[in-house]
């Protein structure tokens, strides 16, 4: 039985804050000049989900936890052609997205989400998505990460949404030591430059995911490698 009762918002609107450190002059013009190398090499990064309006964005981005942005394309390219509105969604029903879905992790819980998102904006936002993180933190499935991405790649917010992607290359940038997503964010926030903060969850999770890999980064070929304090620790690895 689909839900249209949104969840309370309070609780996961904001992480709590911490006592923020003193920067440097030294390492606040490192982090300037690292983001205008990010800059020079794309000037305007986006995510790697397919998308056409706002609706696709948070399905996508929902479908994409735990997932591949390779794999939900795949699935939402036959999806969104049958169903890219939540009235559409709604229509089709869980049974029915189930099988458009089935390749992509958790994917029988993301479709209770996905339709139980579409009742609650047909039935309480006249069929569009409200982008404001507060109401869209309130959806099924969308966490502060998905509000996030959805926020930032819509030029609605800046935010930085951190993935495993930018949680290792923010660690190795020395950008952050926080323990926690919620942590390195705060970091983020605090430390990127106002000009670079609506893409640099971008800059970031595209460098993690081809260049800044898990096991053996490829420093060889990176471009910012010489403002890198983590170098030494992989070259000649």
């Amino acid at each position: 039985m689909v839900r249209a009762m949104a969840k309370p918002v309070s609780a996961k609107s904001k992480p709590a804050k911490k006592t923020a450190k003193r920067i440097s002059p030294a390492e606040r013009e490192r982090v300037e000049v690292l983001f205008e190398r990010f800059e020079g090499l794309e000037l305007r990064p986006k995510t790697e989900l397919n998308y056409a309006n706002p609706y696709e964005l948070v399905t996508a981005v929902a479908l994409s936890a735990q997932a591949t942005d390779v794999s939900v394309n795949k699935a939402t390219d036959k999806l969104f052609k049958v169903a890219n509105t939540p009235q559409a969604m709604l229509d089709l029903g869980e049974a029915g997205l189930i099988p458009y879905i089935a390749s992509i992790g958790l994917y029988r819980t993301k479709a209770k989400n996905v339709i139980a998102t579409a009742n609650i904006l047909v039935s309480q936002y006249g069929g569009q998505v409200p982008l404001n993180r507060a109401a869209l933190e309130s959806l099924p499935g969308v966490g502060r990460k998905t509000a996030s991405v959805v926020l930032n790649e819509l030029d609605i917010e800046p935010a930085i949404a951190v993935d495993t992607h930018v949680f290792r290359v923010s660690h190795r940038l020395k950008l952050s030591s926080g323990k926690t997503p919620d942590a390195v964010e705060q970091d983020l926030m605090r430390i990127v430059p106002v000009p670079y903060q609506t893409r640099a969850h971008h800059w970031l999770i595209l460098h993690g995911r081809y260049v800044c890999v898990a096991r053996k980064p490829k420093c060889e070929i990176c471009k910012i490698s010489d403002l890198c304090p983590s170098r030494e620790l992989f070259l000649g690895a």
